[in-house]
């Protein structure tokens, strides 16, 4: 029996006791009195907490006690892999305990991200994804919820890709090009890192928007596929910028464009697709999630602690060397993101008729 157990039980039988040896009136007014009491009882075991659970609160105060995983649910050596890693480094010396990097790729992120979909909502288990996670309700059916099934703590950073072309493809610029294309239909082949992943979906939004028609080649990762289009057997890609910039620079490949709503600082001579198309936007994005029902002083104390891990010059050059700039958000701003790419990505890939094999 817990202490305030055992007081509210004397209070009773002390309330009994009287109740027997005194009558009518007097005994109604015992009762009052003791229900007063009892009442005091209650709110002494509340204020000291004496013998109640300890409450989420408190938990979180003592948050972390032992070492967080933080899920990655692609290969190791990417660029989602690599941004996490720099982030789990920080985290743990933000916390005093080891933020853990944990691959688990497959399905196109699905199987990490489900993971922690269906993890303890404690704060040891925390999701680090990219901007993919958002286009995979358009593709697979997945066993948890995407939106509501989270618990969304920050965005990390954001960035472009790139619509590179090979040299030999006669347009300098974006309206050239888009005259090229429309003068000849399915002439032109772009490349993609597989069908159905960003790349891929990024060039397919410009195509549905400008009513083209482009052959897709979808190769099994950036470096086949770059490969290729350096070489000439592909004529454009809608690359990573941290993979297309180097070729740009010698000048084996030829920028048009990038695929953010403006100009990027790394080619800043470069237009943003969207100033010739209006509307057009396929943002490269790395944020932080946990499962839903995570306490939310724990995912406060992770926003808070990204924000100021992200204001470290170190940090921001070795997210800008990767070709994406810091981009720290409230868990509020990364909800509305998420479900607002989730509803572009579906209406991309209904109409595209795309399919996963």
């Amino acid at each position: 029996m817990s202490a305030f157990e055992g007081l509210g039980s004397a209070l009773r039988s002390v309330g009994g006791s009287v109740g027997a040896s005194v009558g009518g009136s007097a005994y109604r007014a015992a009762r009052l009195w003791f229900r007063h009491w009892v009442c005091v009882g209650i709110c002494l075991g509340v204020g000291l907490g004496v013998g109640l659970p300890p409450t989420a609160g408190a938990q979180a105060q003592k948050w972390p006690e032992k070492p967080v995983r933080l899920v990655v649910p692609f290969a190791p050596g990417g660029g989602t892999d690599i941004v996490a890693r720099l982030l789990a480094q920080r985290l743990s010396e933000e916390f005093g305990q080891q933020f853990v990097v944990d691959n688990r790729a497959g399905a196109g992120g699905t199987i990490g991200a489900e993971i922690v979909a269906r993890a303890n909502p404690d704060g040891y288990t925390l999701a680090f994804v990219s901007s993919s996670y958002s286009a995979n309700p358009a593709l697979y059916k997945l066993p948890y919820d995407p939106i509501k099934g989270i618990a969304p703590i920050a965005r990390i950073a954001s960035g472009a890709l790139v619509l590179t072309v090979h040299p030999s493809v006669k347009a300098s610029n974006l309206r050239e090009f888009l005259e090229l294309v429309r003068a000849k239909p399915g002439a032109l082949n772009f490349a993609s890192t597989g069908t159905g992943g960003f790349t891929h979906l990024a060039s397919e939004l410009y195509r549905q928007m400008t009513k083209t028609d482009m052959q897709h080649v979808p190769y099994k990762g950036t470096g086949a596929a770059m490969g290729d289009l350096i070489g000439g057997q592909i004529q454009l890609m809608f690359a990573a910028a941290p993979a297309a910039i180097p070729q740009i620079k010698v000048g084996k490949l030829r920028a048009l464009g990038v695929t953010t709503e403006r100009r990027i600082g790394s080619l800043p001579e470069v237009p943003a697709i969207a100033e010739s198309l209006p509307g057009y936007e396929a943002e490269l994005w790395y944020a932080v999630w946990a499962p839903a029902g995570t306490p939310r002083d724990i995912v406060r104390r992770l926003n808070e602690a990204l924000g100021r891990i992200l204001l470290i010059p170190e940090v921001q050059e070795r997210l800008r060397a990767d070709g994406v700039e810091p981009a720290h958000s409230t868990p509020e701003a990364l909800a509305a993101l998420i479900a607002r790419d989730v509803a572009k990505w579906i209406k991309v890939v209904k109409a595209g008729g795309i399919k996963v094999d």
